[in-house]
């Protein structure tokens, strides 16, 4: 485990991505570029053109699959969603006739050539195969890792229920980038592409939230911990030190500039804020009371408002 501290989706459809790689596939050899030959690789994920196989209506063959991670080549025993597609004659998009969660599963088709896609969470593979009457046992490379992500105050880690991450794809020029998860929990096990991320943290739902680049790399767990700088206070309207909070009150939370950064209503609601100074407001029964107070890094306690 590496710990980062506060340092600093949508495209095609499967069936759309699949159907414009055969509109390639079948295009004439004069308008393809044309590669260099080189010996096969058995990792590679992409076959050589095939010819289609002609066999009787109703006589199946087994297609068997499993996926690897590219790169270390270890096998991916979890996490994979197959779809095998049927080429068409009339040129529409590729059908769906198969899929599966189980890491190596076994189909029974017609023997023809098929479009195979692999997605192992964000990340995935295609490959374009032929079946013939005898059977085939086939592999994917996918290019992927996950991330494991958590939060803590200092060294007391932050439960993972009081945590969101958001997961963004760097751009140039902009270094929050593409979205690519949207609310992620902590401990929560999420498969992406091999790359480098930029992870958003936040812990409860007001401002306390940290920011770090993280790599994931292809057949890897990457544990991440980023640090917050924060504490839980509790409001209170009390008409002496000590004492019972007024039902019913309205609170602001101000930044020392008047920006408003968290409202809420009751006798003692609990805030998460970071590290900072601030400005409570209090309001019950058409009177407004304030007081100026500041939030240090794991020190949880009580904010009293004395109304006079």
């Amino acid at each position: 485990m590496f710990e980062l501290d506060g340092f600093e989706r949508g495209g095609l459809g499967v069936v759309a991505l699949l159907a414009a790689m055969l509109a390639f596939a079948s295009a004439p050899a004069s308008a393809q570029a044309q590669p260099a030959v080189t010996a096969p690789n058995p990792g590679d994920t992409m076959s050589a053109p095939v010819e289609p196989v002609q066999a009787p209506p109703g006589v199946t063959a087994p297609l068997s699959l499993s996926a690897q991670f590219a790169g270390e080549r270890k096998p991916i025993r979890s996490g994979l969603v197959w779809r095998v597609l049927s080429e068409t004659a009339d040129g529409s998009p590729p059908r769906i006739v198969a899929r599966s969660a189980e890491a190596e599963p076994v189909f029974a088709l017609e023997p023809g050539t098929y479009l195979l896609h692999a997605a192992y969470g964000f990340a995935s593979g295609t490959k374009r195969l032929s079946l013939g009457p005898q059977g085939l046992r086939d592999q994917i490379s996918i290019s992927a890792g996950a991330l494991s992500l958590a939060g803590s105050i200092g060294d007391a880690p932050i439960a993972p229920a009081q945590l969101s991450f958001q997961v963004f794809v760097p751009l140039q020029g902009n270094s929050e980038g593409r979205l690519v998860v949207g609310n992620a929990k902590g401990g929560e096990l999420i498969r992406l592409p091999e790359g480098t991320y930029h992870v958003v943290s936040t812990y409860g739902d007001s401002n306390a939230i940290q920011r770090a680049d993280v790599k994931v790399e292809s057949g890897k767990v990457t544990d991440a911990t980023l640090h917050h700088r924060a504490a839980r206070v509790t409001l209170k309207l009390v008409a002496a030190a000590g004492g019972e909070a007024f039902a019913g009150t309205a609170f602001s939370v101000l930044t020392p500039g008047g920006d408003v950064i968290r409202e809420a209503i009751g006798a003692f609601p609990q805030v998460i804020l970071a590290e900072g100074d601030y400005v409570l407001i209090a309001r019950q029964e058409g009177q407004v009371h304030s007081r100026d107070f500041k939030v240090e890094s794991g020190l949880d306690r009580d904010i009293e408002v004395l109304a006079q």
